[in-house]
């Protein structure tokens, strides 16, 4: 990342003819939220002096208790390149503060920092992470609201005309580039529709800042090609389904703490353990990391998301599989995880479950590596493979049990966080599905 200060953010809006600066910032559920400033109040901004009213921000105060700070990164200062010539818009991603400036514990982006801080105790310098975010385009209709009509019949790695997406991804990717982003792939995944871009990992907060960009970006720019994007775990069903498969590694320094070339598998001792710590508490953070209804028809078996929970250092069935890279880009990545998820809640969970593993010298079970989806659940449960939970009220339950997760979250997330999610879970619940009438309607 950049590193900017006051004058060179001034020079830069006023060199890019900047007109306008959005306040960026995430609330509870993951969705950007933003307060828009002409660039005359730039200065303020800078300053840590903009409020807004947190009560109206999902998971954040109450109404008596509204008074927000932001608080912007100047090195997230980045100009948007599809806006207007005559005035162009600008963006700073925030943390928010409290009123008397003590950092908010319900501000996503402050709790992983915090957790930063606890890896950080124990002598690492870094969690990289580098996201595979998948999303699906589908066509809109003469209103502009999005159809369940997709825009090509590609499969994994086509290319067009199959893959009528091409043209929409290469643009997304040149707007990201023009915006600082490294990509290393892109290309059409295995489902109808369906696309994949990686960018260059980083630290944790500027991987979490990128993931939020990145999902802005891509539907912008999906709109302008009469493209509905959606980062939805599980839009269709028979297909697969959009995972977000997070690749993570400590460093101490310029050294890979996941890294050892003395072993046989290349992997360290703080790696390992690591893994048992995301092993040990995985069905605890699903919540987090698959945090809507929609998630767990995603994680199920049969359309390569994993469902059960287990590690392995070639077999693509588990929850965790360690790529073949070793040196400084040896790492684990976690296949769980869905687009839907607040970046920096899962970052902070995934973080304290592996930290976890390292306090306490945890040992991983045996490595999986034939086909658990072929396995039935004795044989499952003699190798001691758990299912992860299979819907969101029984993930709420399993994480408000952990004290590790729980912890991570703090009270003040966590607390919002069940209220949210137990009102998605009863409008679920309660709300009539066409399944139901077709199965039911003419039968009884």
């Amino acid at each position: 990342m950049a590193k900017y200060t006051k004058e060179d953010i001034f020079s830069m809006a006023k060199e890019e003819n900047v007109k306008f600066i959005r306040l960026q910032f995430t609330d509870l559920l993951g969705i950007i939220k933003n307060v828009e400033i002409p660039v005359d109040q730039l200065e303020k901004a800078l300053d840590n002096k903009i409020m807004f009213d947190g009560s109206s921000i999902e998971g954040f105060v109450r109404i008596e208790e509204s008074d927000m700070l932001l608080y912007p990164d100047y090195d997230t200062w980045v100009v948007f390149p599809w806006t207007a010539e005559k005035g162009k818009v600008a963006r700073l991603i925030c943390d928010i503060y409290n009123p008397d400036r003590t950092p908010f514990a319900g501000d996503p982006r402050s709790v992983l920092k915090r957790q930063l801080k606890e890896m950080e105790a124990l002598g690492f310098t870094h969690f990289n992470i580098g996201p595979e975010p998948e999303f699906f385009l589908f066509k809109m209709d003469e209103n502009g609201e999005p159809t369940l009509e997709l825009n090509d019949n590609g499969g994994y790695f086509d290319l067009a005309p199959t893959d009528l997406g091409e043209n929409c991804r290469r643009d997304i990717v040149l707007e990201l580039e023009d915006m600082g982003f490294e990509i290393e792939a892109s290309h059409h995944e295995v489902a109808p529709g369906q696309h994949e871009i990686d960018f260059k990992y980083a630290h944790a907060v500027t991987t979490c800042d990128n993931i939020q960009t990145f999902k802005l970006v891509v539907k912008t720019i999906a709109r302008q090609h009469g493209l509905h994007a959606t980062f939805m775990p599980k839009p269709l069903f028979g297909v697969n389904g959009s995972g977000m498969h997070a690749n993570m590694s400590l460093f101490k320094g310029k050294n890979n703490a996941f890294f050892d070339e003395s072993t046989e598998t290349g992997l360290s001792e703080t790696a390992t353990q690591f893994i048992a710590g995301v092993i040990k508490h995985a069905r605890s953070f699903t919540a987090i990391t698959n945090p809507t209804v929609n998630s767990f028809k995603r994680l199920v078996p049969g359309y390569e998301a994993p469902s059960y929970v287990a590690w392995s250092l070639r077999n693509r069935s588990p929850l965790i599989r360690i790529p073949a890279s070793r040196g400084l880009s040896t790492r684990i990545e976690v296949r769980s995880v869905d687009p839907s998820t607040n970046p920096y809640l899962a970052m902070t969970v995934m973080l304290a479950a592996g930290l976890d593993g390292i306090k306490n010298k945890l040992t991983p079970p045996t490595p999986i590596d034939r086909n658990i989806y072929v396995m039935d659940q004795e044989e499952r449960e003699k190798l001691g493979i758990h299912d992860l939970p299979a819907t969101l009220k029984e993930a709420i339950e399993v994480m408000n049990a952990d004290p590790i997760i729980t912890a991570a979250l703090g009270d003040h997330v966590l607390s919002r966080f069940n209220e949210a999610k137990e009102i998605e879970w009863d409008m679920f619940r309660l709300k009539v599905h066409p399944w139901e009438r077709e199965q039911y309607l003419q039968l009884y």
